[in-house]
């Protein structure tokens, strides 16, 4: 990481512009994303002071090649705050195995992440937009095929009970498949290069979205705060 008087200033410019590369060397490719999608969802204020904070830690412990800070932040930050959506026992078991430098082959993660991701991901859908979009959508169509007014709200809302179901089971089916593998991959290779290109800034905020739709507060604060605290855990020895 650049140390001269500039460099967090032009931290701070790549993350508020969302650049896609760290403006020097330091963070990680997954890292980097989640720092990016962390800061943009940030209030202004709190959001520039975790980068300082960021930043700083970066200058001074560079974190190691492997996801050991990942399995620290999962088993820590992002698992409890989904044991109200889904049972994270196992992945939190196997989390914290990994961490400890044990960790699990590809079948044991797929079998614990799958079940996680298609509760996480049925969750994390946005009925609300879907239900409106489809009432809108069949509610018209019925009214250029002749329905009355009454008619066509009546089969916009039956339309839109089912589509919208059906298109959240479907969403959190292809979530969990194609995450469950791609994350397990990773995870059991140690791979860094391999979990940035499961795309984890999409993953957190689909974890943000669960916790508000089973009626939590948005916790960004807290996952950023045990990001800081993960990097920090994973570059003792």
């Amino acid at each position: 990481m650049v140390t001269t008087t500039a460099a967090p200033a032009a931290f701070l410019t790549a993350l508020r512009t969302g650049a896609a590369e760290p403006p020097a060397a330091g963070a990680p490719a997954w890292l980097w994303q989640l720092a990016t999608a962390l800061h943009g969802e940030l209030p202004p204020a709190a959001a520039d002071a975790w980068a300082v904070r960021l930043h700083g830690l970066l200058g001074t412990a560079r974190p190691p090649a492997g996801l050991r800070a990942v399995h620290v932040w999962q088993a820590d930050t992002v698992l409890p705050l989904l044991a109200g959506t889904a049972d994270t026992a196992a992945p939190t078991a196997l989390h914290r195995a990994a961490a400890a430098g044990t960790p699990a082959d590809r079948t044991a993660w797929r079998s614990a992440l799958g079940p996680l991701l298609l509760r996480l991901h049925d969750a994390a859908y946005d009925r609300a937009s879907a239900y409106a979009e489809g009432h809108t959508g069949a509610r018209e169509h019925a009214l250029a095929n002749g329905y009355s007014a009454p008619e066509a709200d009546g089969y916009g809302h039956a339309y839109a009970r089912l589509a919208t179901e059906a298109n959240a089971r479907a969403c959190a089916e292809a979530h969990a498949q194609a995450l469950g593998t791609a994350l397990a991959a990773a995870y059991a290779g140690d791979d860094a290069r391999a979990y940035a290109d499961t795309f984890p800034e999409a993953q957190l905020r689909a974890v943000l979205r669960a916790t508000v739709a089973a009626g939590a507060a948005p916790r960004v604060e807290l996952l950023a705060d045990g990001l800081l605290t993960a990097l920090t855990a994973a570059a003792r020895p």
